[in-house]
């Protein structure tokens, strides 16, 4: 079977997406170039349309496109405590259609808070996945310490590895790779260069070329994310390009 290859909306940045007339717009785009599934950004939404979700899921029906639902959200808040925000955004997630819903880890501090998941997963035919972030909670330390405890308690989470989002915490991605491979299922894939005091996303063929090595360190079966600027004229033609990099890689 083909690899899966998703285009994040965001990756043709937000100017592009509201000159556009919304993410929906974009849809038919990433149809176009070959693309199976489209990750959807929940904070580029505006209120009318987080109103509108089954029509959107019509649209990605149509164009034969799969959805990913991100929120920019962590699954634990600062007490500790399961994000009470996390079955609306389930609802939401359902709503069109997604294979999953993709959070942060936030301040996650042991296996006892997570138990509520269970019955909250099982009112949705949606799955939860996990990303490390660019904040001190998506370091290797606190996500191993949450992949144990969903191994251990054998949750229905898996993971979002973010390639280059281990260089903004400081941490190994290739050791982070080793460590954290076994859970995940999904890959964003994104390279980054320094920029001033920190790092800036670059699309791959402008990367080097480590970014190939650290791919395959990874599942070679899960869906792989485009998540580093999309930026041309034709925005078909350059989607298409990094859909059949990607699958082919």
């Amino acid at each position: 079977m083909p690899r899966e290859i998703i285009v994040v909306t965001a990756a043709y940045g937000n100017d592009r997406i509201q000159a556009a007339g919304g993410q929906r717009n974009l849809l038919a785009v990433i149809a176009a170039a070959g693309a199976d599934g489209v990750e959807i950004r929940r904070e580029l939404f505006t209120p009318q349309e987080l109103d509108a979700l089954p029509a959107f899921a019509h649209t990605l029906s149509l164009l034969g496109l799969f959805a990913c639902y991100s929120a920019p959200e962590p699954l634990c808040s600062p007490d500790g405590k399961l994000n009470p925000l996390l079955p609306t955004l389930l609802s939401e997630a359902a709503q069109l259609n997604a294979r999953w819903l993709k959070v942060s880890l936030g301040h996650f501090r042991n296996a006892t808070a997570l138990a509520p998941l269970k019955g909250w997963l099982a009112q949705h035919s949606v799955a939860l996945v996990v990303e490390n972030d660019q904040t001190d909670c998506g370091r290797l330390a606190p996500m191993s310490r949450f992949s144990a405890a969903v191994t251990e308690q054998a949750l229905p989470i898996a993971l979002t590895f973010d390639m280059a989002n281990w260089l903004w915490v400081g941490d190994s991605a290739q050791d982070a790779a080793r460590e954290l491979a076994p859970l995940v299922r999904y890959i964003h894939v994104k390279a980054a260069v320094p920029h001033h005091c920190h790092y800036r996303a670059v699309a791959l063929d402008e990367a080097p070329p480590s970014w190939r090595d650290l791919l395959r360190q990874l599942p070679a079966d899960v869906p792989r994310g485009i998540e580093f600027p999309l930026e041309s004229r034709d925005l078909v033609a350059v989607t298409r390009h990094y859909v059949n990099l990607l699958r082919e890689e």
